[in-house]
């Protein structure tokens, strides 16, 4: 692999740039604004206190990855030994672990565009080649059966509810896809990270319906934990030695403080308001850049909109750079997500509260109404 094949991520560079205004507005990261449970800050302290500091075993806690087992019982009705979880630094870890086990060498990787650009920068680095299809509105920017035939894969990575449009795959598709990629022998790759953040509909889990697939997870979103940098990945049960061995060479473990801070991260009360704080988020910001920018879709969850910008700019880029220039507000350009029209697409994060997201918003009118009249 060449350095120079991995693309930049847009985002974080927009991130920096925005930095050099005290009044900027932040709707380019996908980092929640909003604490865990106090209990967590309290299990850390606690884990600090009693000299923590050790390497766990590759696998993780045991009791961290009985209590994950256990929320997939509450919440999913699915049994899942502890043995088939493996913790991880972030979800970054846990994608190394599924490409590394489902792929070799030049061999190829569904993915939709768009799509978190990490996916393709991790394949790039292991010599995978990312092969992409084209997503839009018209599939509720889901993959469906009928996109897996035209492309040959030998794994299939999907996102629900995704990042950067926010959709939700459903129970129909999602059971669809793993009966073709079991037909084919496809590995089926399921990245869950923005579950509990789902506003209408309920999002399920691939593993309701099969035990052959690789299920990705973490606390940096719906836990509120981005910066513990914690994740997990489940794997087939024939799997899990073969997991243990690429993990104790990758990154020997994940964090060990950052374990012991998320056994008390399920927090379901404290949850239950994170998940409201961010549905009124969802629907103040749909609302309100429906009124400038054409939406797709309203988002099922996540805290992304994916809004299409193309009657004010054929190339989203400059366009995001013009904006934070300008009125100081910062977003991601869609072209960090792929090459399918994305140049006609900016990401909205409403990570930050309604006060802070009015000000951008009030910003966006007048500075948009005022460069229609001067063109």
């Amino acid at each position: 692999m060449r350095y120079d094949d991995v693309s930049s991520f847009i985002v974080m560079d927009i991130v920096r740039k925005a930095q050099k205004y005290q009044d900027s507005i932040h709707f380019e990261i996908g980092q929640p604004d909003l604490r865990p449970s106090p209990k967590v800050k309290k299990a850390l302290i606690e884990a600090i206190d009693n000299d923590r500091f050790s390497y766990t075993e590759s696998l993780g806690l045991l009791s961290l990855r009985e209590k994950i087992s256990n929320m997939y019982k509450e919440d999913y009705n699915v049994d899942i030994d502890s043995s088939r979880i493996l913790l991880t630094p972030g979800t970054s870890g846990a994608f190394l672990v599924a490409y590394t086990l489902t792929l070799n060498n030049n061999e190829n990787l569904g993915l939709s565009d768009p799509s978190y650009p990490c996916y393709k920068n991790f394949a790039t680095m292991l010599d995978i080649n990312p092969t992409f299809m084209n997503i839009d509105k018209s599939t509720n920017y889901e993959l469906t059966i009928k996109h897996l035939e035209k492309v040959s894969i030998q794994a299939l990575q999907i996102s629900s509810p995704s990042n950067p449009t926010g959709n939700l795959y459903s129970k129909e598709n999602l059971k669809e896809l793993l009966l073709y990629c079991k037909e084919k022998n496809i590995a089926f790759i399921s990245d869950e990270l923005y579950h509990g953040l789902t506003y209408e509909k309920k999002a399920h889990t691939a593993l309701e319906f099969s035990d052959d697939v690789f299920i990705i997870n973490g606390f940096s979103k719906y836990y509120c934990m981005p910066g513990m940098r914690l994740g997990w990945i489940i794997v087939p049960k024939n799997l899990t030695r073969e997991a243990e061995k690429i993990a104790q060479n990758i990154f020997i473990s994940a964090p060990t403080l950052s374990q012991y801070a998320a056994l008390e991260a399920f927090d379901k009360d404290y949850l239950n308001d994170i998940k409201n704080t961010f549905k009124k988020r969802r629907d103040y910001l749909y609302n309100e850049l429906s009124l400038i920018f054409d939406i797709d879709a309203k988002p099922d969850g996540a805290f992304y909109l994916w809004a299409n910008v193309s009657k004010f700019t054929d190339d989203s880029f400059k366009f995001a750079e013009e904006l934070l220039e300008n009125i100081h507000v910062a977003t991601t350009p869609g072209v960090d997500f792929g090459s399918n029209k994305t140049e006609q697409y900016l990401r909205f994060a409403y990570t930050r509260d309604i006060s802070h997201m009015s000000e951008g918003v009030e910003r966006l009118k007048k500075y948009l109404y005022n460069r229609k009249a001067r063109k």
